[in-house]
């Protein structure tokens, strides 16, 4: 009796194991997703982002003749005051052409002078109807050529003076010159960049935001800023330009930062640091589904029936899928804007088009990574 108690129990421990193993083998052969979860932030969030010191104008100087280099009077670096000679070029050939000019009025001023005095002889012999109204006319229309040629002429000489001054670059204010692009001797053609000066009158700050957190400014929004050089003792910025464009390979926004009361001792180049504190939602108390207007997700993660978007959502409990249809605007060539997400959903982002409703599935280790609200 005790044998036949001993193989009842021994039975059914074993079915418990194999109950156990069955589903150990179940649960690995849930698929392995790869997710983000969604955070709306309705809270401020900071950050501390580095940058340089630059000037607000940067002008690319040039030469309104062409010639070859004769003096460069500036190095990179040298600040410069308005008024101040920076380079030369040979102004022979320039000379040459003022003084054709010159020759050209000349000329035209002896062609007017006969054909005023050809005018007036025939205007007599008209009024003594010794020539017909038509002879005269011709006179008179020779006389008005005389006198465009002559004007024409004058106007060529004034250019070729204007261009003899053309021959030395005049910094046009204060500055530093940031670059030079051509050396003496060296050929330059008319309006080629041969150096840049940065004007040291308004200096601001420029940092690149990650695209992730364009969000969180403003134009006209207050920022801190301090510098390293200078104790990194913070100042109060204001964000002055937001640029359009994000940067094709690091995908990050240029931000201008204008300094109402710069530090005294601030430099062109000085390493910077802003600290931006940013805020998604107006009223904390609204859900966060209404806070956010849209959050940033691959293209991958889209999953299209019948021309409606979608994304597969985990439920965290039963770890299992469905379908969550939602609205998407393009953002750029691998990322879109998608509208309709809540906080805290985990979505799916590879692999969408081989998963199905209510399959049961295991997250990857960065399944906890956040997908910031913009």
């Amino acid at each position: 009796m005790k044998r036949f108690i001993s193989s009842i129990l021994c039975l059914l421990f074993l079915a418990v194991l194999a109950g156990c193993g069955s589903e150990e083998v179940a649960t690995e052969n849930n698929p392995l997703v790869k997710t983000k979860t969604i955070s709306l932030r309705t809270g401020a969030s900071e950050g501390n982002y580095p940058g340089a010191v630059k000037g607000r104008y940067e002008t690319t100087m040039s030469f309104q003749v062409g010639g070859r280099i004769l003096q460069r009077f500036v190095q990179a670096g040298d600040h410069v005051h308005a008024g101040d000679v920076l380079m030369t070029i040979d102004s022979r050939d320039v000379v040459q052409q003022a003084m054709q000019g010159e020759a050209q009025v000349a000329a035209a001023k002896a062609q007017l002078d006969l054909a005023r005095s050809n005018l007036n002889r025939y205007k007599s012999l008209y009024a003594q109807e010794a020539i017909s109204e038509s002879v005269l006319e011709q006179y008179q229309t020779s006389f008005d050529a005389a006198q465009a040629g002559y004007n024409q002429a004058v106007a060529i000489a004034k250019q070729g003076k204007n261009a003899v001054g053309y021959s030395k670059l005049i910094a046009a204010s204060d500055g530093v010159i940031s670059s030079v692009t051509a050396e003496v001797g060296q050929v330059v053609g008319a309006g080629q960049t041969v150096l840049t000066l940065v004007q040291s009158q308004e200096l601001e700050v420029e940092i690149n935001l990650p695209e992730n957190r364009i969000g969180d400014v403003s134009k006209g929004q207050s920022v801190e800023v301090s510098f390293w050089s200078l104790n990194n003792q913070p100042v109060t910025g204001i964000i002055r330009e937001i640029y359009p464009m994000a940067d094709t390979v690091a995908r990050t926004y240029k931000i201008r930062i204008a300094l109402p009361n710069p530090p005294h001792g601030l430099q062109l180049g000085m390493t910077a640091s802003a600290k931006i504190t940013g805020s998604n939602a107006a009223d904390k108390n609204q859900p966060a589904s209404n806070a956010a207007d849209f959050v940033i997700l691959p293209m991958a993660a889209i999953y299209q029936t019948d021309n409606n978007p979608a994304v597969w959502v985990v439920d965290a409990n039963a770890m299992t899928l469905s379908l969550k249809e939602v609205q998407v605007e393009d953002f750029d060539k691998n990322q879109l804007k998608v509208h309709g997400l809540n906080d805290g959903d985990i979505v799916v982002v590879a692999g969408v088009h081989k998963l199905h409703e209510g399959t049961k599935v295991r997250l990857t280790n960065d399944d906890n990574d956040k997908e910031d609200k913009h």
